[in-house]
């Protein structure tokens, strides 16, 4: 997921693998406008696929800038329970974990104040 920090909108999403191909797909769901804003990435290994360190990719979770995609990791969690895997709305196709996420998704960035 990428988030603007400014907005709090979810601005790109990938739902699949964490190797270097999801890191890909991520990439290829931001908008444009995006590629070239400054962005804070964690120590993800697959991130070198995309992201390089330099003055506008910040790798580390020392700079404090990725709290902000990490307390919304949290309220995904909170809020779409199919994520977590010992509860009873837990889907077993792919296709449906996919279909939440992005409902919650469009739901939580309508809910942002403009």
């Amino acid at each position: 997921m990428a988030l603007a920090r400014e907005t709090r909108e979810i601005v790109g999403c990938y739902v699949g693998s964490r190797d270097e191909q999801g890191a890909i797909g991520l990439w290829q769901s931001l908008p444009e406008c995006y590629l070239e804003a400054e962005t804070y990435v964690d120590f993800w290994a697959a991130y070198d696929a995309i992201f390089y360190a330099d003055k506008l990719h910040h790798v580390g979770k020392a700079s404090g800038q990725t709290n902000h995609i990490e307390r919304f990791n949290n309220t995904l969690r909170q809020r779409c329970s199919r994520l977590v895997r010992e509860t009873l709305s837990f889907s077993k196709k792919l296709d449906n974990h996919i279909g939440a996420i992005w409902t919650f998704i469009h739901h939580y960035n309508k809910s942002l104040p403009l």
